[in-house]
């Protein structure tokens, strides 16, 4: 009996609870140094329920987690943080504005909705941003098309459409 606990309890952690390994910014920037991997930049702030939403919906979804983890240094960025960010030789911060409070990174990097994701190659430099809610099935292309470095040939609307319609999704809803 005490087998099938135990199992149950693996299985249900296992499964059940799929998430990102989520890093700051700098910490991120460090580890690229090291193994090379590209960023993915989720740009989000507390008050948010779709930023919300995505976390519980998207990343947590396992094909999708299992995807950014493996191919991908993920960073959760709180547009309202006031961590200091060294990007590029730049340093960063929150900055001193009272009516909208956002970091000045997220001002850099041109987020100006959150959700917003945005993917640095692996030397650090802005690929694109996607803004705003995006469901597991919506984000699992562009997760392939930066992972494997399609959207370098992609140049038009018919590529992209292309290119959607050969996709094959992993995922099972």
């Amino acid at each position: 009996m005490k087998k099938y606990i135990s199992l149950f309890i693996v299985c249900f952690y296992s499964f059940g609870f799929a998430q990102v390994n989520w890093l700051s910014m700098n910490d991120a920037l460090k580890l690229q140094k090291e193994n090379h991997k590209k960023i993915l930049i989720d740009f989000y702030a507390d008050w948010c329920g779709p930023c919300k939403l995505m976390e519980k919906k998207t990343y947590n979804h396992p094909v999708i987690s299992k995807y950014i983890n493996d191919n991908f240094l993920a960073v959760k960025f709180d547009t309202e943080s006031k961590e200091i960010i060294n990007y590029l030789g730049q340093s960063f911060d929150k900055g001193n504005k009272s009516r909208r409070p956002i970091h000045q990174f997220a001002e850099y990097m041109n987020v100006s909705s959150v959700p917003s994701v945005v993917f640095l190659d692996e030397n650090a430099m802005p690929i694109t941003i996607l803004n705003g809610l995006l469901t597991a099935p919506e984000l699992e292309p562009y997760l392939n098309l930066i992972f494997t470095n399609a959207y370098k040939r992609i140049k038009t609307k018919d590529e992209w459409d292309n290119f959607q319609r050969k996709f094959r999704s992993r995922l099972k809803e």
